[in-house]
């Protein structure tokens, strides 16, 4: 049985090697993402900014902060969950990524996800959000719990903005994870199934 941490490692070394799409170009770290092998939560962020960058660790500038002050509130630390982007470069000047960077970094972040076979995701912003939930609008569903392709999955702002909007998302978060615990849970479906997202009315 091949260990998840082994994979995860894999993804970091082709990710540092990556030369799929332009972004490459501007890369001093590659940012695979960080956090435990089992990890129960995964936090999907958009792309590394600048100090991501410099440093090769997600979320490490003030929206990293915010996302660890949010962490502490619902009793849970920056070292138990997992935390990575829809892509693992930094976009030129903090744009936007482009859709066929996100193409180019779906199979890493798709083996990630396999890896680590966790009970919730959490995307940060609404590119992470499309990954799941494409024709939806953030403003509408943010904070709401969705059954997709087999996992729960929780859409939210990027840390950082709306603040007291994502403070009352993230208190949720504890919830959700209690009803996945006592559900029985189906088995994860591979990342490229086209399931239809359904919202879980027992949240």
């Amino acid at each position: 049985m091949v260990d998840p941490k082994d994979v995860l490692e894999q993804v970091r070394s082709q990710a540092s090697n990556c030369t799929r799409c332009e972004l490459h170009h501007g890369r001093k770290n590659a940012v695979a993402g960080e956090g435990p092998a089992d990890a129960e939560i995964l936090f999907i962020g958009e792309g590394p900014g600048f100090h991501e960058n410099e440093q090769g660790r997600p979320f490490v500038g003030a929206a990293g902060k915010f996302l660890e002050e949010l962490l502490g509130k619902i009793g849970l630390s920056r070292e138990e969950v997992f935390i990575t982007n829809v892509v693992k470069c930094r976009p030129p000047g903090n744009r936007d990524p482009k859709p066929d960077e996100i193409d180019a970094c779906s199979e890493y972040l798709d083996t990630q996800i396999q890896a680590i076979n966790p009970k919730v995701i959490v995307t940060l912003g609404r590119f992470s959000m499309h990954r799941y939930l494409p024709h939806a609008k953030i403003s509408e569903i943010h904070g709401q719990a969705f059954r997709v392709k087999g996992r729960l999955v929780v859409p939210m702002y990027h840390p950082g903005s709306l603040r007291p909007v994502i403070e009352r998302d993230f208190a949720q978060l504890p919830s959700y994870i209690t009803e996945v615990h006592e559900a029985v849970a189906p088995e994860p479906v591979p990342e490229t199934n086209d399931e239809e997202p359904k919202q879980l009315s027992l949240f």
